[in-house]
């Protein structure tokens, strides 16, 4: 019996990413490929890329070269780029980056079995021209379902047509989604992809060019993916998609998430449901009550603010400003006091007045979010914002960016502060083993953590902890945004996957 051929992912970027990677890691083993965690122990690495700004693609570009140093030296035999910044600029990047022996876009998914097996065979497959991909579907958001079989769109599930059926264990839809998916950690946290693609135009951004128009996932599938990761001993589900609060526009109705939401939270298994990517613009009274009221939805609100001062919000093609944001927080809070609150805010755009920095400064000081983060404008590709005059010198936003960041850290270690003496339902992620000591470790998150953005609880007086499991506990001491915690009892056991 032949070898089974290796193949290994490398997951830089979002959730969104990682959901992506997993249908990836579900349609190779669903096709004979044994999946490994090591690429220097598999034929092929499979790096999937993000081009999402430059530290990001830089990322990307590094992952890209270390993955080849392992030519040669043990199994790897070739580097393959897909994700976003594959699909960004496509036959640009592999003329840039030899070292690729493959640069695949999104319409090379559904054959991606095919495309890793000719290049380790030696072939060659042409990396694709990128195009905007926000043409390949109608203009009007509700013919879109309609033409969205002919498009490419990762994480949404198996075209009609595929073979869907005898596939290995833990390949979904064993359980009823479509989409192909593997799990590639036992971590009692999963995304599920709730959309693709974002309609909105804000001028610093080039993600719509290259993920498309914006195009909802049918409840029925996002609601079946959430049963089969119940099965697979996931208990906390994130949604996640380029901009959430559009859920349901191209459906016929709007308002689809605040159902969807209770739909999910029911599923037995799922503990909790977290909410990402909302647009502080689009928010909407039915949402916030139901991201506050319904039992086993956490009320968490990532909330994309990006700056406040009204003249730099325009020229970013967005609105409001510091006193409306400010308003909708309230709004927020007097519903659920406790309610968890991040964003993140760039500094330096092109145009932006001392004035206006002090304005975000302002809102910063008195938004009490709990987490935040400060990026340094920089010109991207293709992106209105570059052709802008205003640009300001790399020095001035370099200092912003050092102000507004060390604000961030004060205010946010402040907040964390704020909830010492207060009962948090902490759940397990790890339980480590301090190698100097022998001391145990206890890590995991409470509800206004999200998954690698929010900080961490470290939970003590809980020797008997597993991961997966629910603490009811009580916040005894903070360190910038984490916090310790005390148990006070278990209140549910860890699902069984």
């Amino acid at each position: 019996m032949p070898e089974r051929r290796t193949v290994a992912l490398v997951t830089l970027g979002c959730a969104r990413n990682e959901v992506d990677s997993e249908e990836l890691a579900g349609r190779l083993e669903a096709d004979g490929w044994q999946l490994v965690d090591d690429a220097s122990e598999a034929d092929v690495a499979v790096v999937n890329t993000c081009g999402f700004v430059e530290a990001a693609k830089k990322d990307s570009v590094d992952a890209l070269l270390e993955a080849n140093d392992l030519k040669g030296h043990g199994r790897t035999q070739a580097v393959v780029a897909v994700g976003c910044m594959a699909e960004r600029y496509g036959k640009e990047l592999a003329d840039a980056l030899p070292e690729a022996d493959g640069v695949l876009g999104f319409d090379d998914y559904t054959d991606i079995s095919d495309r890793l097996q000719t290049i380790l065979s030696g072939g060659h497959h042409a990396p694709h021209l990128p195009r905007d991909r926000r043409k390949l579907l109608p203009l009007t958001p509700v013919e879109r379902q309609a033409a969205a079989a002919e498009v490419a769109l990762p994480g949404h599930g198996a075209s009609p047509t595929e073979k869907i059926t005898d596939l290995p264990d833990g390949v979904a839809p064993a359980s009823g989604p479509r989409t192909l998916r593997k799990r590639l950690d036992d971590s009692p946290v999963a995304s599920i992809k709730l959309a693709s693609g974002c309609d909105r135009r804000c001028s610093f951004c080039a993600i719509p060019a290259f993920r498309g128009s914006f195009i909802s996932r049918r409840p029925s599938d996002v609601l079946n993916e959430a049963v089969w990761l119940a099965e697979q001993g996931v208990s906390e589900v994130v949604l996640v998609s380029e901009n959430n609060t559009s859920y349901g526009k191209d459906l016929g109705d709007i308002r689809l998430l605040e159902t969807l939401l209770s739909e999910i939270a029911a599923v037995p298994g799922i503990e909790r449901v977290r909410v990402s990517y909302l647009q502080p613009a689009e928010m909407r009274p039915g949402l916030i009550e139901a991201m506050t009221s319904t039992a086993g939805v956490v009320p968490y609100f990532d909330l994309s603010f990006q700056h406040s001062a009204p003249a730099v919000l325009r020229r970013m093609r967005r609105f409001g400003n510091t006193d409306q944001f400010l308003d909708l927080l309230k709004t927020i809070r007097d519903k659920a006091p406790q309610a968890g609150a991040r964003s993140n805010f760039i500094v330096g755009f092109p145009g932006e007045s001392e004035q206006d920095f002090a304005e975000l400064e302002r809102f910063v000081n008195e938004a009490g979010l709990d987490a935040i983060g400060v990026f340094g404008y920089s010109d991207e590709d293709g992106t209105e914002a570059a052709t802008f005059e205003g640009k300001l010198p790399e020095d001035v936003v370099a200092e912003r960016l050092a102000k507004l960041s060390r604000l961030a850290e004060e205010l946010t270690a402040q907040r964390a502060e704020q909830r010492i003496g207060t009962e948090v339902e902490v759940l397990v992620e790890a339980v480590l083993v301090a190698e100097d000591d022998g001391e145990q470790l206890v890590e995991g998150r409470s509800a206004h953590q999200a998954p690698e953005t929010d900080g961490l609880t470290t939970l003590i007086g809980a020797p008997e902890a597993e991961a997966g499991q629910y603490y009811r506990a009580r916040v005894v001491a903070s360190e910038g945004v984490d916090l310790v915690a005390e148990a006070i009892e278990l209140v549910r056991k860890a699902a069984a996957a």
